[in-house]
């Protein structure tokens, strides 16, 4: 299967028989040397086939024990690991916000119609002031430290722009477990590695980011409130702990997303400034919708400046109206915050203290989502569909955790709770005669 006379044919033979099945994940490839004799190429042109199947994610290197295709290629994305949901099955797998929870768009995006006629945005027109300005206000008064800003089209696209300026395919980069798939995938097209951190329902645990920093990771990225999947937040106590980690290696890239702002109650403990690269990312896709796709980006000024830089050679910027749109949300106080919050909160906590009282543990300390640790997750599932329950299998977001089940509950209605939670007991409950998992 491994053929070609140049490195990108062979790279090219490698990627089409992973794509057909006929090299499957975990399977080891030659070594460089035994390509090069098989294909009549030099050792040079193996190597380099190698690392662009490295860098297209395809392949990953362990040092001596060799070269092997990924256990999921890159081109398998993890949102890909789905069910169909059929009709009249409430579908609780999405992760999306209630839309009844959204503000009103049509004042917000006709102020930005109005400033556009006033003052047309053309090439080399900067960030909007007053969006930069509500920004560093809100950013301050949560403890973040003063700092450039940057504003990008949301939190994937700042954290891949700034990944791909300080690391390499190869490289490797601490990441929550169970954690974000879209941050998942990421890792992987970027070929770098993944080095996996539990956590609590207060964030990562310090023990798990300190071996993560002892094995070479030269980032790491924290979640710090309604952590996805498992609504994890940052506590003041876990912050300062995780700072008395990350301050032994100021030379580690720290990644801090903040996506929860503007539907969590819980308050933002900053690690800013704790290494000497660092952003923090600050979406309003969830509180705004997702359509409303930006996010304010604030760090240190070679981090930020790097940023800036790559974005201008690629989209140039954000779109202006957005910011318009986005700054007249935050300067009118269009969106009741605590209401939002508290309506999120009112059915997260109710399912969690409702599956509690039948037995079953979930975890769910902020956001839209609640997680539930399983036997089975294909047997789980299969069992609440049946049940008229949709939920996301807990696969997509797993490294090398336990089973688990993905439960957004965002448009939950107050009367569903009791039934969903005795659904979900029964579901998870062992069948007669034999041990459910």
């Amino acid at each position: 299967m491994v053929t070609g006379v140049t490195a990108s044919e062979i790279a090219a033979g490698v990627e089409v028989a992973v794509s057909e099945g006929r090299l499957s994940p975990g399977t080891m490839l030659p070594p460089v040397r035994e390509v090069a004799a098989r294909t009549g190429v030099s050792p040079t042109t193996a190597a380099a086939a190698y690392r662009l199947l490295r860098e297209r994610g395809v392949v990953e290197t362990a040092g001596r024990r060799g070269t092997r295709v990924r256990p999921r290629p890159a081109s398998t994305f993890r949102e890909e690991i789905r069910i169909e949901v059929p009709p009249g099955v409430r579908d609780l797998s999405k992760g999306n916000p209630d839309p009844r929870l959204l503000p009103p768009l049509h004042e917000a995006l006709a102020a930005a119609a109005r400033a556009h006629e006033e003052r047309p945005a053309m090439y080399g027109t900067g960030d909007d002031e007053e969006l930069l300005a509500l920004a560093g206000e809100r950013l301050r008064a949560d403890g973040v430290p003063a700092a450039p800003l940057a504003i990008t089209s949301g939190t994937l696209d700042a954290v891949e722009r700034v990944l791909t300026t300080y690391l390499r395919p190869g490289d490797a980069i601490a990441v929550e477990d169970p954690g974000w798939t879209a941050l998942l995938d990421l890792v992987a097209v970027l070929g770098l590695r993944p080095v996996p951190m539990r956590l609590d329902d207060e964030g990562p645990l310090p023990d798990e980011l300190a071996r993560a920093l002892r094995i070479g990771v030269r980032a790491v990225v924290i979640t710090a409130r309604a952590q996805n999947p498992t609504g994890a937040a940052v506590s003041g106590e876990r912050a300062e702990a995780l700072r008395a980690v990350l301050e032994v290696y100021p030379e580690v890239l720290l990644i801090e997303d903040d996506h929860g702002s503007g539907f969590v109650d819980l308050p933002l403990h900053p690690l800013a400034e704790v290494t000497k690269r660092w952003i923090l990312t600050r979406s309003t896709a969830k509180a705004f919708g997702p359509d409303l796709r930006l996010a304010l980006i604030t760090g240190d000024p070679v981090t930020l400046g790097r940023l800036r830089g790559r974005q201008r050679l690629a989209a140039g910027w954000v779109s202006h109206l957005l910011q318009r749109a986005v700054a007249h949300l935050w300067g009118t106080g269009a969106v009741d915050t605590a209401a939002v919050a508290a309506a999120y909160g009112e059915r997260r906590d109710g399912l969690v203290t409702a599956l509690a009282g039948r037995g079953v543990l979930a975890h769910g300390r902020s956001g839209l989502n609640v997680w539930i640790p399983v036997a089975d997750e294909s047997t789980a599932i299969t069992r609440l569909l049946a049940r008229g329950w949709a939920c996301a299998p807990g696969a997509r977001n797993r490294i090398g955790t336990s089973p688990a089940l993905r439960l957004t509950i965002s448009s939950l209605g107050r009367e569903e709770i009791d039934l969903l939670a005795g659904d979900v007991a029964e579901a998870l409950r062992p069948a007669a005669g034999g041990r459910y998992g």
